[in-house]
């Protein structure tokens, strides 16, 4: 059976028992979380959340890249989020390859120009969870007062650590 067909079955079973359908759209908990699509990583388990809690958005990296930023400017200017967490990973694939690699890679299996795709790898984590940090820090449009942090997240411990 295809992975559709079992995943849209687990959503039949998921929706006969929902109740939570009344929600409001603002996460209940002001907060925000970007982080990495590292299918290892499992925001809401990890950081204690339930439906409605938090705003997650995910990235190859769980970089502030500009659609990141474009939603957490939604999530805190129209949803009401006050504190975000940037949260990126050990282990991490983005440790694995620079731009020039994958748009030369990219080129031979596709014949397509990817030069100007900036796909944001990184050779240190820490360092770019600070970089990250500080680009939503400097962005015009992200209030001032909305709290940032940075984290890194252990995929073999499932803790996380700070970044300052």
């Amino acid at each position: 059976m295809p992975e559709r067909d079992v995943m849209l079955d687990a959503n039949q079973r998921f929706a006969a028992a929902f109740d939570q359908g009344g929600l409001p759209a603002p996460p209940a908990r002001h907060v925000a979380v970007l982080t990495c699509m590292d299918a290892r990583l499992h925001p809401a388990k990890f950081l204690g959340l339930a439906i409605g809690d938090a705003h997650v958005i995910r990235n190859a990296g769980g970089r502030a890249s500009d659609d990141a930023i474009r939603s957490l400017i939604i999530s805190s200017s129209l949803l009401g989020t006050r504190e975000y967490l940037v949260i990126h990973h050990t282990d991490c694939g983005m440790l694995t390859f620079t731009n020039a690699q994958l748009q030369q890679q990219l080129k031979q299996e596709t014949g397509a120009d990817a030069s100007s795709i900036d796909f944001l790898p990184f050779s240190d984590l820490a360092e770019s969870v600070r970089a990250d940090v500080r680009t939503l820090r400097a962005s015009p449009f992200i209030d001032k007062a909305i709290a940032i942090s940075g984290f890194i997240y252990d995929v073999k411990t499932g803790r996380l650590q700070a970044v300052e």
